[in-house]
């Protein structure tokens, strides 16, 4: 029987993120973000809120549906374009600090060849979630991707997966993965020789070199469309900002994992939610949260 996992304590690394008073917006990192297909926009949109809202320095939305690849005038500070099968060029030509790809990325020929795109950028973290860990989960060519991205460059890909997610990733069920998260974190982590965070009650993180952690913040007011999203802008943005603060991918993600949920407890507390909680109310007060602990 497994043996209950360390409790996740990253939030001290906060004061790391401290701006200095000379800093500028590339101190702060470039993030490009990759999804958005006709018909999910919105998850990309929210993903690149949480970025922008999280301090990146940049935020560019590489966006699958031509009819949302436009300034959005709500959030004008988001830059939007279209993606095309040409990604591995614009990628080439923006000089990313980090990439992250998933939100609303569906399945189609141009979401496979971004996704291939972004495993081949060397380097730099990568933020992989939602139906890109789907499309890897249906194509041995792209777990052998990752894979090998991961041995050329430890520590510098996340997978973030729901248990559904993480049930195809394993070719399980979700009754499985749920039964034995550990164990499942464990052999995610064995299989794709990533950091992995494996959401829900009582998140999971773990990665080759260290055992699983749980972050025992969150309540049930999470269990909504958007909010892992706006974890895998959340992580983006610190992972952004840590290139030149000192944060590796794996501190960002334990920072972004633990803040998010801790805002939505903050929340909660103060009667917003847990029934209609959303995630853009969860952005804002993580932005909050993260300034009061600088």
């Amino acid at each position: 029987m497994n043996s209950q996992p360390a409790t996740l304590d990253t939030l001290k690394l906060i004061k790391l993120l401290k701006r200095e008073p000379a800093e500028h917006k590339g101190s702060a990192g470039k993030v490009v973000l990759i999804g958005g297909a006709p018909g999910m926009a919105g998850a990309l949109i929210l993903a690149g809120n949480a970025c922008l809202h999280l301090g990146a320095g940049w935020t560019i939305l590489d966006m699958l549906d031509p009819a949302s690849a436009h300034a959005d005038t709500g959030q004008p500070e988001l830059m939007i374009r279209l993606a095309t099968l040409d990604i591995q060029v614009s990628l080439a030509a923006a000089k990313p600090d980090v990439i992250a790809i998933g939100p609303g990325l569906g399945k189609s020929e141009l979401a496979s060849c971004c996704l291939h795109a972004a495993l081949a950028y060397p380097g730099i973290p990568l933020v992989i979630d939602a139906d890109a860990l789907n499309l890897i989960s249906e194509s041995p060519e792209l777990l052998k991707q990752l894979q090998i991205r991961n041995k050329q460059f430890p520590g510098s890909t996340v997978l973030t997966p729901h248990p559904g997610e993480a049930a195809k990733l394993l070719q399980s069920t979700t009754e499985e993965v749920q039964s034995d998260r550990v164990k499942s974190i464990q052999r995610l982590v064995e299989l794709t020789h990533s950091i992995v965070v494996l959401k829900g009650q009582h998140t999971l993180i773990a990665l080759p070199e260290h055992p699983p952690m749980q972050c025992l913040a969150g309540n049930p007011g999470m269990a909504t469309g958007g909010m892992g999203d706006a974890l895998t802008g959340s992580i983006a943005a610190i992972a952004g900002q840590g290139v030149r603060h000192q944060i590796n991918l794996w501190q960002a993600t334990g920072i972004a994992v633990e803040l998010h949920a801790s805002a939505a407890d903050s929340l909660v507390k103060k009667g917003v939610g847990p029934i209609g909680l959303t995630p853009s109310e969860t952005i804002l007060e993580m932005r909050s949260l993260l300034n009061k602990l600088l």
